[in-house]
């Protein structure tokens, strides 16, 4: 059984999370609102019912100052702490809390994007009304992403909508779009893809090394802003930046309603009825929309979180669930029709 670090050997290591710890007097009670509100705008999660945490950095100690502040004028009390958890509460817990927050946040919009797309149809006119919503929920996507701080895996469906909300706004009468990048012959390659794997990039991970890319290796970086190399494919990174000249066919990423495996399944040509029965699992648990239904979903789902609560590191996350996926594929392989 590992041994716990001891509250000496903690204290070496820098703290990863800054505390608020407050009391608020119960009247007046608009207080306890207002405070509660810039809690949530500023990404903050409840530890305790009285003690808020955010990620340590400069941003979070001058949103928490400002807390603190209105707390105090308000007639209550609050104090901030760095500190590091070395027994109990995990870091891998708080962050999978912080996930669990923005998923939320991410999953009303995507509805809301959904239920434009219904009412616009399929007419790719320009639409005023249709206009507005994107903008307003660009922008309520752009405030979501300023507080994700860990990469909550109902971004990229939900960032997918939007671009295919925008994607209606314009008439196609412009040039043609690139042909989609395949990916027969592909060996050696180095995959790029966001830190924090959840299921649809372990799944993809899988994929690439047992059916696409063998011999392929793996890079688990930030999201946002990262530049490949001329030799790197990206998958599930929605937010890269590409070099001019470099096609965005080169990330496979959420492509309209579909995450990234489905896509990549398509890029690579594979058919096979077994890998499609698993894409099927991948996407209801990705998008979270219960499109296909299968029995399978709930308890993949409840492994994959196992993986990710369990393991901080991106490669043993990914060793466990080949292991996974390599049974789940398997069964839908031998199973009779």
């Amino acid at each position: 059984m590992p041994r716990r670090k001891s509250p000496t050997a903690a204290t070496a290591e820098p703290p990863r999370w800054i505390l608020l710890i407050h009391q608020i007097p119960p009247d007046p009670n608009y207080l306890r609102v207002k405070i509660g509100r810039r809690l949530a705008r500023i990404g903050a999660v409840a530890v305790k019912s009285s003690v808020y945490a955010l990620p340590r950095n400069d941003q979070a100690v001058e949103d928490f100052q400002w807390v603190v502040r209105e707390i105090v004028e308000g007639g209550g009390d609050a104090s901030l702490c760095e500190a590091r958890f070395f027994h109990g509460l995990s870091d891998s817990q708080l962050e999978a809390q912080f996930d669990a927050a923005r998923d939320a946040d991410y999953r009303e919009v995507a509805g809301a994007l959904r239920e434009a797309l219904a009412q616009g149809g399929r007419s790719r006119e320009r639409s005023p009304g249709l206009e507005a919503t994107a903008r307003r929920l660009r922008k309520q996507l752009e405030e979501i992403r300023s507080i994700d701080f860990f990469g909550a895996p109902a971004g990229d469906p939900a960032r997918g909508l939007l671009a295919k909300v925008e994607a209606r706004l314009f008439t196609t009468a412009s040039a043609p779009a690139p042909e989609p990048m395949r990916l027969e012959g592909v060996s050696g390659r180095t995959w790029v893809t966001r830190k924090g794997i959840h299921v649809d990039r372990m799944a993809c991970a899988w994929l690439i090394r047992r059916f696409i890319d063998p011999k392929a290796r793996f890079k688990f970086v930030t999201g946002k802003g990262y530049e490949p190399g001329r030799k790197e494919l990206l998958y599930d990174m929605f937010e890269a930046h590409l070099r001019p000249g470099r096609s965005p066919l080169a990330n496979f990423s959420h492509e309209g309603d579909r995450c990234s495996f489905e896509v990549l399944l398509e890029r690579a040509g594979l058919s096979d009825p077994a890998l499609v029965a698993l894409a099927e699992v991948i996407h209801d648990i990705d998008l979270k929309d219960a499109k296909f239904g299968r029995d399978e979903t709930a308890g993949v789902d409840r492994l994959v979180r196992g993986i990710a609560i369990t393991h901080e590191s991106d490669e043993v996350r990914l060793a466990q669930a080949s292991v996974l996926f390599d049974g789940l594929y398997e069964s839908f392989r031998r199973k009779r029709p």
